[in-house]
């Protein structure tokens, strides 16, 4: 494992906030994030589900907020309360989802915006709030969690594949905005495949071994990881132009192999 700069124990003293903590993937980057000694706070829409995310933590380092993400007035005064409580914010996860599974003739304009507002909505009220304490602080890391579905949409998936296209679209938006002023607060998207959860497979990948590629991801300060999108625990490389290929074959330089993430 490559040694800890300054800016990721930083990040490492503070509190990460991850959205929809009490299941999933949320719960398992809760449990791999205090595993590793950082204090958390979980969003989540249930008590009872926090409650049982906290059970699996460990120590005191989980703290669970009932939290609807894309109501700001929400977000904004639990925020607030951990900040003057438990600690500075330094990362964000944004993890929370819902996945109706209904066909486009099935959904309303209403329903398909329900799913729009929490999915695309609580992305961007939690990334609004926290960069009012991230801009102050210079520092920070930001992670949002992707999905094939906007690449590849499957039936019955339109509200949730348009959500997470979107998302997408939020983080490159995010890094034409913000890097210049502040280099430090660094922004990626990760997409950890499919899961064995509620919203995955049966047979999918096991939560687990995809929360610690997330969390390694969010523990990670590089501003070269500005706008760089994961998936599962590989870099995903921007498509090299033709010009750019012909010079690789006139030079004989070989292509730059993509970054892995290191787990701890």
């Amino acid at each position: 494992m490559p040694p800890i700069n300054d800016k990721e124990k930083i990040l490492r003293a503070g509190v990460a906030i991850i959205t929809g903590a009490g299941s999933g993937l949320g719960r398992a980057m809760a449990i791999e994030m205090t595993r590793r000694g950082v204090k958390v706070c979980g969003f989540g829409r249930h008590a009872s589900s926090l409650k049982e995310t906290a059970a699996l933590t460990s120590g005191a380092l989980f703290v669970p907020k009932v939290v609807d993400v894309s109501h700001e007035a929400e977000v904004r005064a639990a925020i607030d309360e951990v900040a003057a409580s438990v600690g500075p914010i330094t990362v964000l996860i944004n993890n929370a989802a819902v996945y109706p599974r209904r066909d486009f003739l099935a959904e309303t304009p209403a329903s398909f915006m329900d799913t729009i507002q929490i999915n695309l909505g609580g992305v961007v009220c939690c990334t609004r709030v926290v960069l009012d304490s991230m801009v102050k602080s210079g520092t920070g890391r930001i992670v949002n969690v992707g999905s094939y579905a906007d690449v590849s949409p499957i039936p019955g998936s339109s509200a949730y594949s348009v959500s997470k296209g979107a998302v997408r679209i939020l983080t490159r938006a995010l890094v034409a905005d913000l890097p210049e002023r502040f280099p430090d607060i660094v922004i990626s998207t990760w997409t950890p495949g499919v899961l064995a959860t509620e919203m995955g497979l049966p047979d999918g990948l096991d939560p687990a071994v995809a929360a610690a590629w997330g969390v390694s991801l969010a523990l990670s300060h590089d501003r070269t990881l500005n706008g760089v999108a994961f998936s599962s625990d590989a870099e995903v490389l921007e498509p090299q132009s033709l010009k750019g290929r012909m010079k690789d074959l006139v030079t004989m330089r070989k292509a730059r192999e993509p970054r892995r993430l290191q787990l701890s």
